[in-house]
């Protein structure tokens, strides 16, 4: 993952609202983004999401309830997000972050079409 460069998007600010289980960035451009927990959740950047390669994904099911209980600072330039469930791998880059904001129409009506196909659910088991 790159670090800092001439595009990466700059954070104002982050917070947290574990009441509606939404992450909310802003961003220096004027972008803003309150993304759900269970989004952030199903598209960590992890390995065990994404797995090691074009058609290993792994798809996440079940997360309809998962919360952030802490979120750590990586240098300037991404957060490493720790979920209630347990998954607390893979470094959310501020150009993730922002990518995850600007297409979540897509990003999400994408995976809940995955979900259906696959006969599966964002309910737990």
């Amino acid at each position: 993952m790159a670090g800092l460069n001439a595009d990466t998007p700059q954070v104002t600010a982050v917070t947290l609202h574990q009441a509606t289980r939404a992450l909310e960035i802003v961003f220096a451009d004027g972008a803003q983004f309150k993304l759900p927990c269970e989004y952030l959740r199903v598209f960590s950047p992890s390995a065990e999401v994404r797995g090691h390669g074009v058609g290993n994904e792994v798809l996440q099911v079940g997360k309809i309830g998962v919360n952030i209980k802490a979120i750590e600072p990586v240098g300037h330039y991404a957060l490493k997000l720790v979920f209630d469930d347990g998954h607390d791998s893979g470094l959310f880059s501020w150009q993730y972050l922002y990518e995850l904001g600007a297409n979540y129409d897509a990003y999400w009506q994408k995976y809940l079409t995955e979900l259906a196909a696959a006969g599966a659910s964002r309910e737990p088991i």
